[in-house]
């Protein structure tokens, strides 16, 4: 099944939903309509039980060059307070709607991703990069602050140091640099990404999806709290997912000693 637009592509093969940042004339930069597309699909990703990963991608030479400011209004004076609310309803909520996604998300780099579009690739759980790619918090270079959740995000991948550095200077971070550094998990030929992210989405997408979900939330909570909200969110989440029939499909399979059959219920 497929749903193409102007500006997204959405495709659904097997259990895998396959969202394509498709404005390739403009490296992918983000509009808000597209913003607002991607939030949509990621919440319809989230509430479909027929959907178990997600695969997040660009057409062209770029995954995604961040937000598109050709149709901002720089020269008009602004009212106290419009900044913030167009960052916390714009760029800040298509990073929670990634982050908050039910589904594991794999983003798959083909080219630049810069600004906003960085950290739309780092909310994703895994990141798969074409040798091509780079990564550049371009924010500096145009006299900004980071948004979309950079500040957020960088530090707890790469540690404050580290994500000064790429915030002060601006200055382009290649695929493989950002391997080393711990931003990508695997970095592939550019002819190989689609294949790649295809094969880890269909071998998440036969994976427990309860259990994924809240071991998703567990992760990305686990820098915020301290011990104690840890642990007690730990409980929690165990106690929600032994009522689901893979939590009950995965004992039983391994008493029995066989492969585990998981239905993502």
């Amino acid at each position: 099944m497929s749903e193409p637009t102007a500006e997204v592509v959405h495709t659904v093969s097997g259990q895998v939903a396959y969202l394509t940042l498709n404005r390739p004339e403009a490296l992918n930069a983000i509009t808000p309509a597209q913003r607002d597309r991607l939030i949509s699909l990621l919440a319809d990703a989230s509430a479909d039980p027929s959907v178990r990963a997600v695969v997040l991608t660009g057409t062209g030479r770029g995954f995604c060059a961040g937000a598109d400011l050709r149709g901002g209004a720089a020269g008009e004076e602004r009212i106290a307070g419009d900044v913030a609310r167009v960052i916390r309803e714009g760029a800040q909520r298509l990073i929670a709607a990634v982050l908050d996604c039910e589904k594991p998300v794999i983003a798959a780099v083909n080219g630049t991703a810069a600004g906003l579009g960085a950290h739309l690739a780092l909310a994703c759980d895994l990141v798969l990069a074409a040798e091509s790619a780079k990564f550049i918090e371009v924010f500096v270079r145009r006299g900004l602050v980071p948004d979309g959740g950079g500040a957020y995000l960088l530090p707890r991948l790469i540690g404050p140091r580290r994500a000064k550095e790429l915030m002060f200077f601006g200055d382009a971070l290649t695929a493989p640099d950002a391997e080393r550094l711990g931003l990508v998990n695997r970095v592939v030929p550019d002819g190989e990404l689609e294949k790649t992210a295809r094969e880890w989405a269909e071998r998440l997408a036969t994976g427990p999806t309860r259990a994924l979900a809240l071991t998703k939330q567990l992760v990305n909570a686990s820098l915020d709290g301290d011990r104690t909200a840890a642990f007690a969110a730990e409980a929690a989440a165990q106690e929600i997912n032994m009522t689901t029939a893979d939590a009950r499909e995965g004992v039983a399979s391994f008493v029995e000693r066989r492969s585990p059959e998981y239905r993502g219920r």
